[in-house]
């Protein structure tokens, strides 16, 4: 058991930070997060220990996020996504701010789906296959919602496509 408990743990920060990329709010992220958490010690039974408990607490996360979002759709609130101004600080200079919240709101403006799978592989730096497991979809649809999320950040972004190195 204590072995469960400490993977839990060693997950907290990367649930809040997926929590509060889905939600854009400090305190949804924070009650997102706990959420799942109690979910989690409640339905430690259903557990299956093959593999790593990461990919089960976020899938778990991911899916009380879902349907708060439904819920929330069903109730016709309107819940204002802003980026709250925490970022990093990229720079201390204005233009720097202005791209780095632009980025933000065009992270914002991406479809659900792609913005879910984006921000497990390149903000929590998870394979394709664990993102795909913890989305429950196919690898190649995982690889086909990146591209489309890429794409259209460099569009909202007018950012270039990367240059690709020639192999010699």
């Amino acid at each position: 058991m204590t072995g469960f408990l400490d993977e839990i743990e060693a997950c907290i920060p990367a649930l809040r930070r997926y929590a509060r990329g889905l939600s854009h709010d400090r305190d949804a992220a924070d009650d997102l997060v706990q959420d799942c958490l109690e979910r989690a010690m409640r339905k430690r039974s259903l557990f299956r220990p093959l593999g790593p408990v990461r990919p089960w607490l976020f899938r778990i996360l991911l899916n009380l996020y879902r349907n708060d979002q439904r819920r929330v759709r069903r109730q016709g609130i309107h819940i204002p996504l802003e980026p709250d101004g925490n970022y990093p600080d990229a720079s201390t200079n204005q233009q720097s701010r202005l791209e780095l919240a632009g980025v933000a709101m065009a992270l914002q403006n991406l479809p659900a789906e792609q913005r879910e799978v984006l921000m497990l592989v390149a903000l929590e730096g998870m394979s394709y296959e664990e993102a795909s497991e913890i989305l429950e979809i196919p690898t190649g649809t995982v690889m086909s919602r990146i591209s489309r999320a890429r794409q259209a950040l460099r569009t909202a972004t007018d950012a270039p496509p990367p240059r690709l190195r020639s192999v010699k």
